[in-house]
């Protein structure tokens, strides 16, 4: 709930502050209990204790990489579950959250495709990924730069407004107080809501999940590119209204023989010509039921020099391969 909401559920009678002091204590403080919020006086606490749950997610599973990534599996209020992975660094902490249960676009090299999709999230079960890791890890305590990505489970601008006010109670100073400049949702080119996402007040940063250079191969691999075309794609990439310290990022996920020539790699760069962006390679992340290879290491390089010639282009480091947690590979495997 947004402050507005919560001020309608609060017992009659009580003074708007009230609210405040809930919504502080949840987002802010981070409580795991109704009871614990200590500025509310006793009664009051026990009446929203027997009359409302917080709603956070609990842990089903949770897995440790040996590179100190941690991937949760979190189980919902309905049963159901999605999962959420922590990526630590030296100077910054990274949460890849879930945006629905499954995810209904089919791409090919996807692991969490392979799933169908189940239902979309909540705002409150977006942000109570972000909440649960936290507090499990002590996150947003201390200097560190703290990151979110909604590239987790699910296609984000099919969750729209659910992803929207998830990010408004995560930016508020008195809900998590985060920047915008740290949230970026990534979505496979919906175009129709790239133009509503573009229109928010508040919204996170846009991130579009490219991965190939020719309408023909993207389709193979993106069937939904079947709907929304590759050069509408762009087209509305370049309507995009960018913020003045904003940029665009693609994703690019190599697949070895498929998308990583050098000619690809050409092609890219006059896709992106006269954008403001940067690429983010990501070489495959093998899993069960994926039916592509990662290329190689002197491949991915090769890639990179042409299009960072004209393009900030970068490698991802992979995070979590052994534990399933790496990008692409998010399908509750054990």
């Amino acid at each position: 709930m947004e402050l507005s909401e919560l001020r309608q559920v609060l017992p009659e009678g009580q003074p708007a502050y009230r609210a405040d002091q809930v919504y502080r204590a949840i987002y802010h403080q981070k409580v795991s209990d109704l009871v614990q919020i200590s500025n509310l006086p006793a009664k009051i606490r026990a009446e929203l204790a027997s009359n409302a749950e917080l709603g956070l997610p609990a842990a089903e599973q949770v897995y440790q990489s040996t590179d100190g990534t941690k991937r949760y599996l979190l189980r919902l209020a309905d049963g159901r579950t999605v999962e959420t992975v922590l990526m630590p660094e030296e100077d910054r902490d990274t949460v890849c959250i879930s945006s629905q249960v499954g995810c209904p676009v089919d791409c090919k090299f996807c692991m969490t495709a392979l799933m169908g999709l189940e239902r979309s999230l909540t705002a409150g079960e977006i942000v109570g990924q972000v909440l649960f890791v936290a507090r499990d890890n002590n996150l947003l305590e201390d200097s560190k730069r703290f990151n979110i990505v909604m590239m987790g489970m699910g296609e984000p601008l099919l969750n729209l407004p659910n992803v929207l006010k998830a990010t408004r109670i995560l930016v508020d100073p008195n809900g998590v107080g985060m920047s915008e400049r740290r949230i970026t949702v990534s979505t496979s080119g919906i175009i129709p809501k790239i133009e509503e996402l573009g229109q928010a007040d508040i919204r996170p940063k846009l991130a579009i999940s490219l991965n190939a250079s020719t309408e023909e191969s993207r389709q193979e691999l993106m069937p939904i590119t079947r709907k929304w075309h590759l050069s509408d794609l762009m087209e509305a990439c370049r309507a995009y209204p960018l913020r003045a310290w904003e940029k665009l990022t693609f994703e690019y996920v190599l697949l070895r023989g498929v998308n990583d020539t050098d000619a690809d790699a050409r092609r890219v760069v006059r896709l992106l010509a006269n954008l403001n962006c940067k690429v983010n390679l990501i070489a495959l992340n093998p899993g069960p039921g994926i039916p592509f290879e990662t290329p190689l290491p002197e491949r991915v390089a090769s890639f990179q020099e042409i299009v960072r010639r004209s393009v900030p282009c970068f490698v991802r480091k992979p995070r979590g391969l052994d534990i399933y947690a790496a990008c692409g590979q998010l399908k509750r495997n054990n």
